[in-house]
């Protein structure tokens, strides 16, 4: 017991040491802005295929454009090194992540935001594995790829039931992000300047969240529908979000909408990079 005290106190103080490293923090803010870079990409991308063009409307499918782009495997380092430091910054944050109240509603309140922290870690962390694995040569599919991993698990006992949750999961961040975008509940995280610039960042925020909130929504609406069909090949990452939008009434006016949302959150995830409370 004493050692893993020990051990818990030892992680706590690194991950302070690493908050309060002025250089480390410039490396996470410098994620928000590879992670606005991605979601800038991701918006274009969208747009193109609204308006009749083809391409991957994913993180993935972003970063092999930036690695089309001259000296881009350079870019796709410095996005991967971003990303990396702002996905420990997060999971430091969920480490150190505590509530003094000491009842019950504070503890869970505690462990909801660590959950949401590591979340956000384990995200940043993957996708600068992906920056980096395009950067040396990599290509890969994600929508193949949440296919293959869909099929996978159908495959195993009990299997629908865990994709079935995973896509629950996905949806419910969706429906999370929506409502942060409504209710500017953004705000709370970073310091928001006066003015219009402030108000402009605010406008920005809303339409990003709730954007990517129902990208997310789709995304997780596909794992169930997979799930409960038995069938992988409705899966879809998104890529295959977009692809459900289209096929929708007035689909290719929604993929706009949802092209520039994503543009929206990209200018407000680098305005983060500035404004955020680290």
């Amino acid at each position: 017991m004493k050692s893993r005290e020990s051990v818990k106190a030892n992680a706590k103080q690194f991950a302070r040491d690493a908050e309060s490293n002025s250089a480390f923090e410039v490396l996470a803010r410098a994620g928000y802005v590879a992670n606005g870079i991605i979601h800038a990409l991701i918006g274009i991308i969208v747009l193109v295929i609204a308006s009749g063009g083809r391409g991957e409307g994913d993180q993935a499918g972003a970063m092999k454009a930036v690695a089309g782009a001259p000296a881009g495997f350079v870019l796709l380092w410095l996005i991967a090194i971003g990303l990396w430091a702002l996905g420990v910054w997060h999971a430091a944050e969920g480490l150190l992540a505590r509530d003094r109240s000491g009842d019950t509603k504070g503890a869970a309140r505690k462990w909801g935001r660590r959950l949401a922290e590591w979340g956000q870690a384990l995200v940043f962390v993957l996708l600068g594995f992906i920056s980096a694995a395009v950067a040396i040569g990599a290509r890969p599919d994600a929508e193949q790829t949440a296919e293959d991993a869909s099929r996978s698990l159908l495959q195993l006992p009990g299997g629908p039931i865990l994709l079935a949750l995973i896509g629950l999961g996905i949806g419910i961040g969706g429906v999370a992000f929506i409502v942060m975008g409504v209710l500017r509940s953004f705000r709370n995280r970073i310091e928001t300047p006066d003015g219009k610039l402030g108000h402009a960042v605010v406008v920005l925020g809303i339409v990003g969240f709730v954007a990517k909130g129902v990208a997310l929504t789709i995304i997780g609406v596909l794992l169930m529908v997979a799930a409960i069909g038995d069938d992988a090949d409705t899966a879809g990452g998104l890529d295959g979000a977009v692809d459900a939008l289209l096929d929708l009434p007035l689909g290719p006016a929604l993929a706009w909408i949802v092209g520039v949302g994503f543009l929206a959150y990209a200018v407000f995830t680098v305005a983060r990079a500035r404004f955020a409370r680290m």
